[in-house]
């Protein structure tokens, strides 16, 4: 299996980049061990306008080149506490929690061990809560501030939220429920790039062996087809496919069944194809103006548009698949390996800011001017989540965090915290 996939040759990895770099789904379920996993999704976001609040700045995709050429955390720079926005009148102890749940995991690494050391000791006398004084002493006896920039040096980026949808399901097939969800099929194949390419870190390409040649995975047209090539790997169905498909953008949910069971559902993998916004989609074909093409928006589309619901989907190739997730989780599983807390976590693109790492966030509210400035941890990762200065805020589950997340579309500065250990090589 290495001699074939390392025979591929570069003109057929350069075409499957292109179909790697955007995937539909901000993956906050990684497959063990979570370490191992870079997920690469990407998710859509209500292009809701904001009334009456700073501009959201428009960020120009740098050349890969150029992001290539730039060391990891390359876009940190030193900063001092009194720098930054909202520190002193924020509810630290809110965090905290978080922030243990990241250090469950960075305590066993360098240069985390020490810093993570101190917090278990801190937690422990205080008996679960210390208060905003203690946490603040804390954080400027372990950790050093910096300020994350962009590609370009400015300080400013955009700020996007997501939530946990709750689904009505079934683990049985039925007229009510017919739609499934499925576990990644066994013939699907990931290969990390980075280990035949350093200068492509983070980047991998999937597909499927056809003899003795790496092809593209089946599209979401094939995979939703009556032949259906991946039958066999349903891991539960859905009475709505609406539902389905903003559960594949979101990445993780709630499947409420009928014996009042919840079952935890999370990204698992993605079929490697590139991700087709079916809202940008729906403004192009004047079927919706901008400011109706929020998630909300889209959805009410749909409901009103049952027979031309299946073409418009299919117009997105990627597909994600899923995973059932231990009962009783605090929150959905991100990228760092443990459960994320609802307005205290986000996703950040690792490449400029460590996953783990406790962040602060000075934006707004969303779609309004309002302040929003908090302590949040790096604990998840999205495709769409690209650049020094660029945030996706994880509001929670269910309905109202879902209208929260698809408003959210805000401006945003990003300070972030790490160990006095930790070296940034310019």
């Amino acid at each position: 299996m290495k001699k074939t996939i390392q025979s591929i040759s570069l003109l057929f990895i350069t075409v499957l980049i292109t179909a790697c770099t955007s995937k539909q789904v901000k993956p906050i379920e990684p497959p063990a061990p979570p370490a191992q996993v870079q997920c690469d999704c990407v998710i859509e976001k209500s292009p809701v306008q904001i009334p009456d609040a700073p501009p959201v700045p428009e960020v120009k995709p740098a050349d890969p080149k150029t992001i290539a050429q730039i060391a990891d955390y390359g876009l940190l720079k030193s900063a001092e506490w009194e720098e930054v926005d909202g520190w002193q009148k924020d509810n630290l102890a809110a965090a905290w929690p978080a922030w243990m749940q990241s250090c469950s995991t960075l305590m066993h690494k360098m240069p985390w061990k020490s810093a993570c050391n101190a917090a278990t000791a801190l937690n422990t006398k205080t008996s679960g809560k210390p208060n905003n004084k203690a946490i603040q002493n804390y954080f400027k006896q372990y950790f050093t501030v910096y300020k994350s920039t962009n590609i370009d040096g400015t300080d400013t980026g955009m700020v996007t939220g997501y939530y946990q949808p709750i689904l009505k399901g079934s683990r049985n097939p039925s007229a009510q429920y017919p739609y499934p969800l499925y576990a990644p099929p066994n013939d699907l194949i990931t290969v990390e790039l980075d280990s035949l390419f350093p200068e492509l870190k983070f980047k991998r390409v999937r597909g499927r062996l056809v003899g003795n040649k790496l092809i593209p995975y089946y599209n979401r047209g094939e995979i939703e087809s009556e032949t259906a090539p991946i039958k066999g790997r349903e891991l539960i169905y859905i009475d709505d496919i609406i539902d389905v498909f903003f559960l594949q953008i979101q990445g993780s949910g709630l499947v409420q069944l009928e014996n009042g069971e919840q079952v935890h559902v999370g990204y698992a993998d993605q079929n490697g194809h590139a991700y087709n916004s079916i809202g940008r989609l729906l403004i192009e074909r004047g079927e919706l103006t901008l400011a109706q093409a929020s998630m909300q928006g889209i959805k009410n589309w749909a409901r009103n548009n049952l027979d031309k619901l299946r073409e418009l989907l299919n117009n997105n190739p990627s597909y994600v698949f899923f995973r059932e997730l231990p009962a009783g989780l605090s929150g959905p599983i991100g990228a760092l390996g443990v459960p994320i807390q609802a307005e205290r976590s986000v996703a950040i693109d690792p490449k400029f800011i460590p996953l783990g790492a406790p962040i602060f966030l000075a934006t707004t509210a969303p779609n309004s001017n309002k302040p929003l400035k908090r302590l949040m941890m790096a604990q998840d990762t999205g495709g769409a989540i690209k650049g020094g200065v660029r945030a996706d805020f994880f509001w929670g589950a269910g309905n109202e965090a879902g209208n929260r997340a698809g408003a959210m579309k805000q401006p945003g500065k990003i300070w972030v915290f790490l160990p006095n250990e930790f070296v940034i090589n310019p």
